[in-house]
């Protein structure tokens, strides 16, 4: 058989959209090697390559065809086969003839269901050369592309135009046409430092030729790793340490294809500008990286990376501070120009904001969130006057030109403008952690007044939008209520506040105009929020089970709901927890096939097994010491001393009948099943619980 080869396919463009570019990189790669697994062609590894003017794939150990297929085509039944006389039916003929074989030489399948005329056959695989073209096709036509254009007279679409295909099998081209381009083994290199096209000998000598010759680093985890470490050596030469993120790093290691690491510097006097606003403006508009001392605070300095090595890297560099310095100057202006106009006395240009048509404008809303903002105050052990100020100025910051301009400063701008208006520490925190968290991961509020401002803005959100008949429909959230369901959730679990969400959301839809009958999704609005936190304890490694027992004993309060997953997950460590689970299961079945009436408590007098007696002799002692413990939130030593109840219930299961003969002694023992199951049940559901955990 042939030698396995490497598989190079390229695909060269205009300039991508950065922020797609990994996303197009991995689609790309993955449909090329899914292509190849579907026609059955295996392959040892592969690899992913872009960047800002190409998508490539390497695929490392890919033979040259496909296996022999077995063929095995099931013709008419034996009995519409053949006629009286056993000659071939019209039927057979044309069975045989579709398949290009006479009738004598189709075999029969013999099956439990019947027999019928079979056709089988060993079939060369097709050449791996001769599958491509389809597999490219494919791949192309079902990459996540923004927006599919065309250019000049060529019919084929594409996110950019495309002027050259690469498709290497080893040192054979692919010969095929991808996207008006017929493919070939010349790649093309940086478009300043090796714009002349760079001929492929072979797949393989890929990266390592662009690297060498082309002053391309094709590989991006590569490239990103690279100029990361070099923007960060900059910064360390500076005293300082650089200023980034995740989403940045990619977007600009998705506009170069040689780094190059060059510093800057700015006037001083913008430091006076918030850190948070110059940050947005150099990251957002420049996209370089800014410098921080090691307080925190910035230096008047940044980082930029260029696409080349430039013969006069300081004209780069004064390139980048020309084109700073009237975005700097922009937000200074935004600065000084915002902080003539007090937060508070913006509060009526709310209403000229439509929060929602049926809800009202932003004023309406922050009259709400006020109202339910300042009822819970003191359960959030925060100041009412401070909880209804907070409300009714948190979204003005929102009118303000900083904000604007760079929309994901707003909450942090409120901090600073308040702090700036004298309205105190507390409301200015309050500010900025009502969005919190804005993001999986993010911390939630810290401070008393920010939760209650927090989860006072989210019931109203949440109540509202139900109340309108517009809650989340698939993968279709406008109002992003997901988001407010598991942030809220987590501000009182994380935040450790007892608050029942049915009061809560009672008391945020007598916020809501009457017409909308908002009570009325207070039930489906409380399901809502606990169904988010399922996959907040998956990420923990508590399963769906746990989350189910809790959830069926209908408990309105998140940090109490989170105290009960967390002891039943201990639990679920402990030897007895199977036992107890499957107990309490069959308990319930019991229970629950039972027609007859169950009296309240078991009489001791009608006890007739040492058994029953014992169980019930656990029970009594159990009963007030577990109540006590699950009343004072001590979830897990509640289970803990249920667990010593394993041994007198698998007794009772393996020598009672529960369902005796004589009335009266069946009914005593469903009441005390009865009894047993109200005391499993009284942190969660056991019987949901894994039987086979132990």
């Amino acid at each position: 058989m042939a030698e396995d080869r490497e598989l190079l396919i390229e695909v060269g463009t205009e300039e991508l959209p950065p922020t797609a570019l990994r996303r197009l990189m991995d689609a790309f790669h993955d449909g090329i090697v899914a292509g190849l697994q579907g026609a059955e062609i295996g392959h040892r590894s592969s690899r992913r390559y872009a960047t800002p003017r190409r998508l490539a794939v390497l695929v490392e150990g890919v033979p040259a065809q496909q296996p022999e297929q077995d063929i095995e085509r099931r013709g008419p039944a034996l009995s519409a086969a053949y006629d009286d006389q056993g000659q071939p039916t019209r039927a057979a003929e044309g069975f045989a003839r579709s398949c290009g074989v006479a009738v004598a030489e189709l075999d029969t399948l013999r099956t439990d269901k019947g027999e019928w005329l079979a056709y089988r056959a060993r079939r060369a695989g097709a050449r791996t050369v001769d599958l491509l073209p389809g597999i490219v096709d494919s791949t192309l036509a079902a990459l996540p592309v923004p927006k599919r254009m065309r250019w000049g007279s060529s019919e084929a679409t594409f996110v950019r135009p495309v002027h050259w295909v690469v498709a290497l099998f080893g040192t054979e081209v692919v010969d095929m046409t991808v996207l008006d381009n017929r493919t070939g083994r010349e790649t093309r290199g940086h478009r300043f430092h090796a714009p002349q096209p760079l001929g492929l000998a072979h797949a393989g000598e890929y990266e390592r030729r662009l690297r060498e010759e082309g002053y391309v680093i094709a590989d991006f985890d590569r490239r990103r790793a690279i100029l990361l470490e070099d923007a960060r050596a900059q910064a360390a030469e500076l005293g300082g340490e650089l200023v980034t993120d995740a989403a940045l790093v990619d977007e600009v290691a998705a506009l170069v294809e040689w780094p190059v690491a060059l510093t800057g510097r700015f006037d001083e006097r913008f430091l006076e500008v918030p850190a948070e606003a110059l940050i947005s403006s150099m990251q957002g508009h420049q996209k370089v990286f800014p410098v921080a001392r090691p307080d925190g605070t910035l230096m008047p300095r940044f980082v930029a990376i260029a696409n080349l090595e430039s013969r006069d890297p300081e004209e780069v560099v004064r390139g980048n501070e020309r084109v700073i310095r009237p975005r700097l100057a922009d937000a200074e202006f935004f600065w000084n120009q915002d902080r003539r106009t007090p937060l508070g006395q913006r509060i009526d240009e709310l209403r000229q904001i439509v929060f929602q048509q049926r809800l009202g404008s932003l004023y309406d809303k922050q009259l709400r969130v006020a109202t339910l903002a300042r009822g819970l105050a003191e359960e959030f052990r925060a100041d009412p006057d401070q909880a209804e100020r907070a409300a009714m100025i948190a979204r003005c910051d929102l009118l303000t030109e900083m904000v604007a301009e760079f929309p994901e400063l707003q909450g942090t701008m409120g901090r600073y403008y308040a702090r700036h208006d004298g309205e105190g520490e507390d409301i200015a925190a309050a500010m900025e952690e009502q969005y919190r968290p804005r993001f999986a991961g993010d911390d939630t509020p810290a401070t008393p007044l920010g939760q209650a401002l927090a989860v006072a803005d989210r019931a109203d959100t949440l109540v509202g939008i139900f109340a309108i008949g517009q809650p989340p429909t698939g993968d279709k959230d406008p109002f992003a209520l997901r988001r407010a369901a598991l942030g809220l959730a987590r501000t009182l679990i994380e935040g450790e506040r007892h608050i029942d969400l049915r009061r809560l959301f009672t008391r945020a839809a007598a916020c809501l105009p009457e017409d909308l009958a908002a009570d009325d999704q207070v039930g489906a609005v409380r399901d809502f929020c606990m169904e988010r936190l399922k996959g907040y304890y998956q990420e923990q490694g508590i399963g769906a089970e746990v989350f189910d027992a809790v959830d069926a004993v209908g408990v309105d309060d998140p940090l109490d709901f989170h105290q009960r997953v967390h002891a039943c997950a201990g639990f679920l460590e402990l030897d007895a927890a199977a036992s107890l689970a499957a107990a309490n299961k069959r308990v319930r079945n019991i229970l629950r096939k039972s027609s007859e009436p169950v009296p309240a408590m078991p009489e001791a007098g009608r006890f007739t097994t040492d058994e029953e007696r014992n169980l019930a002799a656990c029970l009594d002692p159990l009963v007030a010491e577990v109540e006590e413990l699950a009343a004072a939130g001590r979830y897990e030593q509640a289970l803990t001393r249920l667990a010593g109840l394993r041994e007198p219930v698998d007794a009772f299961f393996d020598q009672v009948m529960v369902m005796a003969e004589d009335p009266a002694v069946r009914a005593n023992r469903l009441a005390l099943l009865n009894r047993l199951a109200e005391l499993l049940g009284r942190v969660a559901d056991i019987s949901r619980l894994p039987s086979g955990a132990a």
